[in-house]
């Protein structure tokens, strides 16, 4: 396993989640020669620059035919051995979702699917290249366990966490280098059980991905404003941590933040437990609206669909009632 220190973090964080992915590759790779690293003609921008070179016989690049690559996984995996696979999240979830569904869903064959730059964070290059479906998509399939990690040493902890557990999982990488920090320390890390990363008193913010730093920040400037905030890192989005949901209900106010659709991800997940509990708060889904923007810098399109700190916290103080 990787040296948690202060250096690797920020390294990590330095080249953001894929760089860290890399990473994290050369590392279980050395624990358990049956791990195998696919790319579909994305070497290195999946960090595996390195990893190609090291371990050739353990690196397959099968070009630029992603329902192809799921299918050579599956086969791969049928012989033992553990297979990830790794794309942008966009065909990884959609172009490769028939193939998803009988190899890793149906036959529960242990295909590590990785989702390279899930959300906003390519942009510039379009709708084609944005990935704002893939939880939705993913998470209607059965048997896949999908990890979402918020920063880059958690995305570390998911590639090793995806190792050992026997069945498929999907994990979503967000963000872009220079990945802000969510954890500066080591940290128990167990798949299915959310992160309680700050403490609050009137509102609970559950966020994924990304979006639990910004929701960080978020909570304090809410705390300016008078409201306490607590914050939950839900990096597992299936199985769901429903326990985390029910104890969020003694809150005044439950939110919901992710870099993808409003529509069948963290905050549909979330308001499928809530539909059966009687007594709830008030739950305040806040994601990429249901529409296409125009291509743009990363930013930028965070900013056009609210998911900066300052909007986010302006959203939640504009629907929290006291």
């Amino acid at each position: 396993m990787l040296d948690i220190t202060p250096q690797n973090i920020r390294m990590w964080s330095l080249l953001g989640s894929c760089g860290a992915f890399g990473a994290a590759a050369e590392s279980v790779v050395q624990e358990n020669s049956n791990i195998v690293m696919l790319t579909a003609d994305l070497c290195s921008f999946a960090g595996l620059s390195r990893f190609s070179k090291m371990y050739p016989d353990n690196f397959f690049n099968v070009g630029i035919a992603e329902q192809n690559m799921v299918g050579v996984a599956g086969g791969m995996a049928k012989e033992g051995l553990i297979p990830f696979v790794t794309t942008y999240a966009t065909f990884a979830s959609m172009r490769a979702l028939d193939q998803i569904k009988v190899n890793m869903g149906y036959m529960k064959l242990p295909v590590k699917l990785v989702g390279m730059t899930a959300g906003l964070s390519v942009g510039i290059l379009g709708a084609t290249h944005i990935s704002i479906e893939d939880i939705a998509a993913i998470r209607s399939i059965p048997n896949i366990c999908i990890l979402s990690p918020a920063d880059s040493l958690e995305t570390v902890k998911c590639v090793e966490a995806a190792v050992q557990i026997a069945g498929p999982v999907y994990l979503r990488l967000s963000g872009s280098m220079n990945n802000p920090p969510v954890y500066k320390a080591d940290y128990d890390f167990v798949a299915g059980k959310a992160i309680t990363l700050k403490d609050g008193e009137d509102i609970t913010i559950i966020a994924t991905g990304t979006m639990v730093h910004n929701s960080l920040r978020a909570a304090k400037l809410l705390k300016e404003k008078g409201i306490s905030a607590k914050v939950v890192n839900m990096h597992t989005l299936k199985p769901l941590d429903v326990d985390a949901v029910k104890s969020a209900c003694s809150s005044k106010m439950i939110i919901t933040v992710e870099e993808h659709s409003v529509i069948g991800g963290l905050g549909g997940a979330v308001a499928e437990v809530l539909a059966g509990i009687e007594k709830k708060p008030e739950h305040l889904i806040i994601g990429v609206s249901d529409s296409y923007k125009p291509a743009g810098e990363y930013k930028y399109l965070l900013e056009q669909y609210g998911l900066l700190p300052e909007q986010i916290a302006e959203k939640i103080e504009q629907n929290y009632k006291k």
